[in-house]
């Protein structure tokens, strides 16, 4: 695989906001300050509708679209597409992209499969992959120039020529995902890195080893090998939990709050947090950064797991990324 620039992101909380960690002038404010710091190319944010509520994350990227010029739109990983019906998702995407000229990532997963949250959108667990896959084929077909002809197990849609068209043609569709190979095994780990390398414009992980990526990429590029489809742009993401603090058990007590408020008191488990959150000093969250980065990260899109998000971006840019090594 094709070894690409460092392009930064960030991720914004934007389920903090229910919770008092921040609002939508903080939040909006952030992501103007990231794209005219010049280092971060992208802006995104999480999505989930009723498991994990927060600010629906198409309306906040559609917001910051007219805040900004230059960087990325994406959903760090949209938790809700299987319970979304493509049609409607395939206009309020191609209206963002049109609103951003041309800026929209869409970033999917098949969620975390709360039960609530499925029944309400009339939606059973087992189907989620099902969903995924289809969905994501469906959308390529509505924002293309031509007649859509669908019947699928899940959606049917004969005869339609909808509007309106992205400005990108057609919009990158990102997959994240990433199980715990212990919990679940080689089979419905490596079936996911298959699903990758077949549809995915880019990959997003969470914290992971440099053996473990190295296993999930070699899978990606062997499936999109066989089907023949070109990786010569294809990003590889991690949703990164960064806390820049002088005081390293301090920067970890307020990721661990972060994480309890955003996650609930059980997650992430201390094996994912040595692996996920950098934290403490500028040089130790340097360290972990750069192993990210060594072990063929293309894209870090950094989470702060802090209240006060400017001053977190200040100090990575000025602090830390001077210490990174990026070629």
């Amino acid at each position: 695989m094709q070894k690409l620039p460092v392009k930064w992101g960030i991720s914004l909380p934007n389920r903090g906001a229910l919770f008092g960690l921040t609002d939508v002038d903080a939040l909006i404010g952030t992501a103007k300050a990231a794209e005219q710091s010049g280092v971060f190319e992208s802006v995104w944010f999480g999505d989930s509708l009723i498991h994990k509520p927060r600010l629906e994350a198409i309306t906040m990227l559609a917001a910051v679209a007219t805040h900004t010029n230059r960087v990325r739109l994406g959903t760090i990983c949209m938790a809700s597409f299987p319970v979304r019906h493509p049609v409607l998702l395939a206009i309020q995407w191609a209206s963002l992209d049109q609103i951003s000229q041309g800026r929209a990532l869409l970033g999917v997963c098949i969620g975390g499969g709360h039960e609530g949250e499925l029944r309400a959108f009339g939606v059973k667990r087992e189907e989620r992959v099902g969903r995924m896959k289809e969905g994501i084929q469906l959308l390529r077909q509505i924002w293309s120039d031509k007649e859509v002809v669908h019947k699928g197990k899940y959606y049917t849609l004969e005869g339609y020529n909808i509007v309106p068209k992205p400005v990108q043609k057609p919009p990158p569709i990102w997959i994240a995902v990433s199980p715990e190979r212990e919990q679940v095994g080689d089979k419905v780990v490596d079936g996911a890195m298959r699903r990758v390398g077949a549809l995915a414009d880019g990959y997003i992980t969470m914290g992971v080893t440099a053996q473990e990526l190295g296993k999930r990429l070699r899978i990606i590029e062997e499936t999109a090998n066989e089907i023949g489809k070109d990786l010569s742009n294809f990003e590889v993401a991690i949703h990164g939990m960064v806390n820049v603090n002088d005081d390293k058990q301090s920067a970890y007590a307020q990721a661990k709050d972060y994480f309890n408020h955003y996650y609930g008191p059980t997650y992430p488990p201390e094996s994912l947090i040595k692996v996920w959150l950098a934290h403490g000093p500028p040089k130790d969250c340097a360290r972990l950064i750069q192993e990210w980065i060594d072990m063929g990260i293309t894209t870090p899109v950094l989470r702060f797991t802090a209240k006060d998000q400017l001053e977190q971006v200040r100090r990575f840019i000025d602090e830390v990324l001077p210490l990174l090594r990026l070629n």
